[in-house]
């Protein structure tokens, strides 16, 4: 027996079987999130999603900024062994901003609100800023600068709050930049005063 529902148009929808244009999903998304997009604009979406999530991290149910950050130590760690540590990272910090800047405004469209949790390209760009003390971290300075940069996403130091007002991409980002920037200088005096450099340092 195959159950039926009503439709506000007097027709019927079997249910099990959604309709191809996404009109049942309109009808039972959850409030407050965006609209389904059309079939023709799925794949585009489903891509520009993978990328604002690094590669659906952002998804997780559980603490998706700390689990998105994890984006940031795996690509730390596959830069760590190169001779130009230090401009490879700038250069993904660049390109992984624009990016995540382009994408800023269709996130926010997409979850129908301001600064979606799902988008985490942020708290990787924040990370690769953490590490831009070293021309190649160690295991441990990857772990130490993912705590020290957690901690400054969290508290959001000044001017955190205010770039994240900005609104945009530029809102979803620079608060995140700034908790870098933060989290740089904390390690910067760690890897002076605490620790010895080979400690630190990928040997070359």
């Amino acid at each position: 027996m195959v159950s039926r529902c009503a439709r506000g148009d007097g027709s019927h929808l079997r249910l099990g079987h959604a309709p191809d244009d996404g009109r049942l999903w309109n009808v039972l998304r959850p409030e407050n999130t965006a609209p389904a997009p059309g079939r023709p604009h799925q794949t585009v979406n489903r891509l520009r999603l993978a990328i604002v999530t690094c590669g659906f991290l952002g998804l997780s149910p559980f603490a998706p900024g700390t689990v998105g950050t994890l984006g940031g130590v795996a690509l730390v760690w596959a830069l760590r062994g190169t001779e130009n540590f230090l401009l490879w990272t700038l250069l993904a910090c660049g390109v992984l901003y624009v990016v995540g800047r382009s994408l800023g405004e269709w996130s926010e469209q997409y979850a129908g609100g301001k600064d979606p949790g799902f988008f985490v390209l942020d708290e990787v760009i924040g990370y690769l800023v953490t590490c831009l003390a070293w021309r190649g971290p160690s295991l441990l300075g990857l772990t130490l600068a993912f705590f020290v940069f957690r901690f400054f996403d969290i508290i959001k130091p000044p001017p955190a709050r205010r770039m994240e007002r900005l609104g945009g991409g530029d809102g979803i980002l620079l608060d995140d930049v700034v908790a870098g920037l933060y989290g740089l200088g904390v390690m910067i005096v760690c890897q002076q005063l605490f620790l010895e450099p080979e400690h630190w340092f990928v040997q070359p």
